[in-house]
């Protein structure tokens, strides 16, 4: 079992890199030379090989400007492409982040939470994230469907009226 967790693992790590290294456009060459790897080196942990190199995800994601705590959390996950949907917004660190300042300021009252407290919060918040992201997609949308109109056609087309008729 443990075997299949870590070519299940090595997988994940190897699509998240590609993904993100071809979503920024690089080629495994530049990455490499960034990271001060020799290619070989670098391909082996693209590919996923050996032990997962905690340093080594971090100095990808500096390298790559993404989330290094997206990448080792798409690794629990089993989602390459949560990843990638963290590279821009750096989500995973983010969440760290507050995760180690809600340490400092509570404590050791943390251990006083109950698990369905912790569950309906978390649950809740990125419900309302999910939310936030869709409506402004949907007003976004929206709103290019209410101006685009105004665009002139490639064809000329100002949406079916010929001005060249008497």
């Amino acid at each position: 079992m443990e075997s299949a967790d870590r070519q299940s693992q090595s997988e994940t790590l190897s699509t998240a890199l590609r993904l993100i290294r071809t979503h920024r456009r690089l080629r495994a060459a530049d990455v490499a030379k960034s990271m001060n790897m020799a290619l070989r080196s670098y391909e082996h942990f693209e590919s996923g090989g050996g032990r997962i190199n905690i340093e080594r995800v971090h100095r990808f994601a500096e390298v790559t400007d993404s989330d290094p705590h997206a990448i080792l959390a798409a690794l629990a996950l089993g989602s390459p492409a949560f990843a990638l949907r963290c590279a821009d917004n750096k989500l995973a660190t983010i969440l760290a982040v507050v995760l180690q300042e809600f340490d400092e300021e509570a404590g050791d009252a943390i251990a006083e939470l109950e698990s369905l407290t912790i569950i309906n919060t978390f649950t809740k918040a990125l419900r309302e994230l999910a939310a936030q992201s869709v409506r402004r997609e949907s007003a976004a949308d929206a709103w290019l469907e209410e101006r685009r109109h105004r665009l002139v056609s490639p064809t000329g087309d100002d949406g079916g009226s010929d001005k060249s008729a008497p």
